[in-house]
């Protein structure tokens, strides 16, 4: 229990704090024109605050306080240590996340361009990556206990994980409550590999996490009252990926680089078949559309909270699974991954995630180039020229392949 203590405290700080500080935050949002209002895009029938990052910034904030006064006050663990293999600068650490969180407040008080957004997530990268949040070397896969220098490489594939890590937390924050419970879902399961580890870094930070979410899933859940907005996704997505590389260390072996894939596994398939889908539809892959998975449960007839319920047990699923693999030997770890790898991806081709649902279509009316959507007359015909395009192909290739000779 002695052990336990300082977590449990940590957890019921950032709980406290982010329960108390989110109908402030909602004052706020609502005093500075932070405000969702009701679109074809969005699910909320009515305005919604949406500076809900706020509160559960200040829950990390005064989580992470606590952890400090607590080591030098009552002689709780420190958890400023960082693994033998790193040299991890925590305050340039901190920092990161500050710019995270600011530009995340920034879009949503005043709408940043897609540029000006990515900068300020490249920044924190960069910043957190200075900081020696770096993966320095990986394990060959292909030769028996050898070791790939990643060198100066190490930085842009530190940054490019973080930004992506960042992007998928905030691509999947289209229903009540959504992003928050995966949130938690997956710094639960970081908190067990950390406390496995023995990263006392990771494992502060990530149930501090765990009670920011849960405070702020309070007022986030069907129907909420405030959206955590771009504040609170890159701010969770962010914080996420760090936890991650925290608790794979300087050294790491395939498998460990897989299991924070498979934490955030959801919002990984979201964003990569949003990527496949638009790229079919011939359309940028920026361009933003109805095919997530919480557009396509809605769709199939669940309501919001089902929906998220529906998504959350099959992030339980994936954590279940990584935790697994992070015990078993690598032959099961391969069973595992694979069995969890065609689940999901069954589940993906029931809702049909990689199908488009923008298309191109020439308006002879306007006589110009229009995205169009399923509700649109002109998305059938776009449907049904792909069809009998497709149909055209195969019937020249079954020529072709009857005019070739038989040996």
């Amino acid at each position: 229990m002695t052990l336990a203590l300082p977590y449990i405290c940590l957890a019921a700080a950032a709980l406290m704090t982010t329960l108390a500080l989110t109908p402030l935050a909602k004052k706020i949002a609502v005093r500075l024109g932070a405000v969702d209002y009701p679109s074809k895009r969005r699910i909320n029938t009515k305005p919604t605050p949406r500076l809900g990052g706020l509160a559960i910034f200040a829950g990390l904030f005064v989580a992470c306080a606590l952890q400090i006064f607590g080591t030098l006050n009552w002689g709780w663990p420190s958890a400023l240590i960082p693994h033998p293999s790193m040299e991890i600068n925590y305050p340039l650490l901190g920092l990161a996340f500050l710019v995270v969180f600011a530009t995340g407040a920034a879009d949503d008080i005043f709408q940043l361009t897609p540029k000006a957004k990515l900068a300020g997530q490249v920044i924190a990268a960069v910043i957190a990556a200075t900081s020696g949040l770096l993966i320095n070397v990986v394990v060959n896969p292909f030769a028996s206990g050898g070791e790939v220098s990643l060198g100066l490489l190490a930085y842009p594939i530190t940054i490019v994980y973080l930004v992506a890590y960042t992007n998928i937390i905030n691509l999947i924050d289209g229903l009540d409550g959504l992003a928050c419970g995966i949130s938690a879902i997956a710094a639960c399961s970081m908190f067990s590999f950390a406390i496995l580890g023995g990263r006392a870094d990771a494992a502060a930070l990530s149930i501090a996490l765990v009670g920011a979410c849960l405070g702020f899933l309070r007022y986030n859940f069907h129907p909420a009252s405030i959206f955590m907005g771009d504040s609170g996704s890159l701010l969770l997505g962010f914080a996420l990926g760090s936890i991650s590389l925290l608790n794979v260390t300087r050294t790491a072996a395939l498998t460990t680089l897989i299991i924070p894939l498979l934490v955030a596994g959801v919002p990984i398939i979201d964003t990569f078949s949003a990527i496949i889908r638009r790229m079919r539809a011939h359309v940028s892959i920026g361009q933003a559309d109805k095919g997530h998975i919480h557009h396509r449960l809605i769709e199939e007839g669940y309501d919001q909270r089902q929906a998220v319920i529906l998504i959350y047990l099959w992030c339980i699923l994936l954590n279940l699974g990584a935790a697994a693999i992070n015990q078993v030997e690598v032959q099961w770890r391969i069973v595992i991954f694979i069995a969890l790898l065609a689940l999901s991806a069954g589940f993906a081709m029931r809702l049909h995630l990689f199908e488009p649902v923008l298309r191109h279509h020439y308006n002879p009316k306007t006589q110009q180039d229009e995205i169009v959507t399923p509700e649109d007359p002109g998305f059938a015909d776009e449907v049904e020229a792909e069809r009998e395009q497709h149909e055209k192909i195969r019937s020249k290739l079954d020529i072709r392949n009857r005019k070739q000779p038989r040996n």
